[in-house]
């Protein structure tokens, strides 16, 4: 991607005064310098406010809390999954022993916002939406729990952001006989774009692209809303409430169909990931034979209290039945990004074969509960004898 020296420059002053720092304040920072979140923001708008930056060579769940206390941090930067990193992890007496005033980032899930706020005592927690190359962003000043913000009505004008109906199979925006795309209404589920300003317009809408001028084109939908104009598109599948907040759904790809219908991978890995003795799960669609589709598949790390038979009573209760999770695989850990994302084309790679797979296997083979997937039962499913 693309980043210019003015880019640099107003995501420092944005994140300075979002967060209203001061020459007072020191930011915790334990991210990848070479990422956005690490390198530029955490540190930018730190300097950009006369403050300092305490800088940590990697994310440590047993020796954050110290971190924060020994430095007298009063920010922190999170993004993705660290914050439940850090809930999951043993009590630390030094956890609610700190100065931190703001905890600010990017990827906290609605299912443990409210638990980790009260357990480690934040006062506040700014989270907020962005992409490295993205024309726009959005800032949940409210602390409304689960969005990604919104775009305040005396701002609107200069913050030209949609969510447009997308076909979630091909990915391509749906457009009307005139070969307009249509916008989506409160809680319908879309991509969010937003309009560019590449002639010398507003500089903060400007999309400066990637190396690759193939790639920079395919992230452009032009000729949206009229004849001539251009929006960044995201990827990101969002929904908005009747208050104007959003909500971050999946990104595309991401998602999967099954029975006909389209199902969030994000989504059901947030009921997944509540379930008791549940400490982390992705979750993502994998090919049956025989079957139309991709069924849902879970890969979970647990603890000793967990019980197979109450995550199924959780997804039944909490998902539709073409959204509930087929396989579930029990793994030691799962394989994640140095900016905590998850990596799951080798989890789809392996699939549910109990002769590739060492970790524990199940199925829920009449929806009436799990059980253990053993080699004949795979190679009933492999023939495509049982029916799904």
């Amino acid at each position: 991607a693309s980043i210019g020296h003015h880019r640099i420059m107003q995501w420092s002053q944005w994140f300075a005064g979002m967060a209203d720092l001061q020459p007072s304040d020191r930011t915790y920072n334990c991210l990848p310098l070479y990422h956005s979140v690490g390198g530029i923001v955490a540190v930018g708008a730190a300097l950009a406010a006369g403050g300092s930056v305490f800088v940590r060579d990697r994310f440590s769940a047993s020796q954050f809390w110290g971190d924060v206390a020994a430095w007298d941090c009063t920010v922190f930067q999170y993004i993705g999954e660290l914050c439940r990193y850090l809930l999951h992890a043993p009590h630390d007496t030094k956890s609610t022993y700190h100065k931190l005033r703001l905890a600010c980032g990017n990827g906290l899930k609605a299912d443990i916002w409210m638990p980790f706020k009260s357990r480690f005592a934040i006062p506040q927690i700014l989270e907020f939406y962005a992409a490295t190359e993205g024309n726009f962003s959005l800032f949940n000043c409210e602390e409304q729990v689960g969005s990604i913000g919104r775009v305040p009505k005396f701002l609107s004008h200069r913050h030209g952001v949609s969510i447009i109906k997308v076909d979630q199979e091909t990915g391509e925006p749906v457009r009307d006989s005139n070969r307009r795309c249509l916008r989506c209404g409160p809680e319908e589920i879309g991509e969010a774009v937003a309009r560019m300003s590449n002639d010398g317009g507003e500089a903060s809408a400007r999309f400066e692209g990637y190396a690759d001028p193939a790639a920079t084109e395919r992230k452009i939908l032009r000729d949206a809303f009229a004849p001539g104009d251009a929006w960044f598109r995201s990827g990101d599948l969002m929904r908005k409430d009747d208050k104007g907040f959003h909500y971050f759904v999946d990104r595309i790809g991401d998602t999967f169909r099954w029975k006909g219908e389209n199902v969030s991978s994000t989504e059901v890995a947030g009921v997944v990931r509540a379930c008791p003795g549940v400490l982390d799960a992705d979750v993502y669609g994998v090919d049956v034979p025989g079957a139309d589709g991709k069924a849902g598949m879970a890969a979970i790390v647990v603890d000793g209290t967990f019980d197979i038979a109450e995550l199924h009573r959780q997804v039944a209760k909490h998902l539709p039945s073409y959204a509930r999770p087929l396989f579930v695989r029990i793994r030691r850990g799962l394989v994640r990004t140095a900016t905590f994302k998850a990596n799951k084309q080798q989890l789809q790679h392996d699939g549910f074969d109990p002769a590739r797979i060492g970790d524990p296997l199940y199925f829920d083979a009449d929806r009436a509960g799990f059980t253990p997937l053993d080699a004949a039962l795979f190679e009933q499913l492999a023939r495509g004898t049982i029916r799904l």
